[in-house]
């Protein structure tokens, strides 16, 4: 073997070494994303402390602070990661209004009641987001206002704007619906309010437009 190729091999070594400490750094990362997400959406943010969101992935404390600069940082990804998969799971509707209805159901159903982690982040985590700092906020309002505007585009093809807020209303009116089912003790009396969020929000959405 020539110097030369000794050293393009060592040099395709390192570059192989390189991308694999790349590629495994964001896989990393992804799990940590992915497992605080649920973890957060069922235990909350003040109580997922980083030993226990690292622990979720398999990891040391001693990792956390290679791939976030703080505990608000992974609040802040997770929340947009959960919402961006909301939008994803919209998707798997179908369209026009009658998937809307049929998303309005699968929301307020036993089934999402009983697994906040694998459900809507905002039911599971909105009265905290609500006292976070702005960077959590901020990755809240862009988050859900993609979802927003989804669902909108659905009601209103040609005009989605014109549904945004009344979307934002039936959204609101589904999460806090579904907040006060899980909250409540009596699994009967919970089930009864998920059905009549049911009929309001259908309501509300087939209610004229305000002149």
């Amino acid at each position: 073997m020539t110097v030369l190729t000794s050293v393009a091999s060592v040099r395709w070594l390192e570059a192989r070494v390189v991308r694999y400490g790349k590629e495994h750094k964001e896989a990393t990362r992804r799990r940590i994303i992915e497992t605080a997400g649920r973890r957060l959406k069922r235990d909350g943010i003040d109580g997922s402390g980083v030993a226990t969101l690292m622990a979720d992935a398999g990891l040391t404390n001693g990792a956390f602070y290679a791939h976030f600069a703080s505990k608000e940082d992974l609040v802040a990804t997770a929340v947009s990661e959960q919402l961006r998969g909301q939008r994803e799971w919209l998707a798997s509707f179908p369209p026009g209004r009658d998937g809307v209805e049929q998303m309005v159901r699968a929301y307020l159903s036993p089934e999402h009641r009983d697994n906040p982690e694998e459900g809507c982040p905002s039911a599971a985590l909105l009265d905290e987001i609500g006292r976070c700092a702005d960077p959590a906020k901020e990755s809240y309002t862009g988050g859900v206002l993609a979802v927003i505007d989804d669902i909108a585009a659905r009601l209103a093809p040609q005009d989605p704007p014109s549904a945004r807020v009344k979307t934002l209303g039936v959204y609101a009116l589904m999460a806090g619906t579904l907040q006060l089912a899980r909250a409540l003790a009596d699994r009967e009396l919970s089930g009864a309010v998920l059905e009549q969020g049911i009929r309001n929000a259908l309501m509300v959405l087939d209610a004229p437009p305000e002149r």
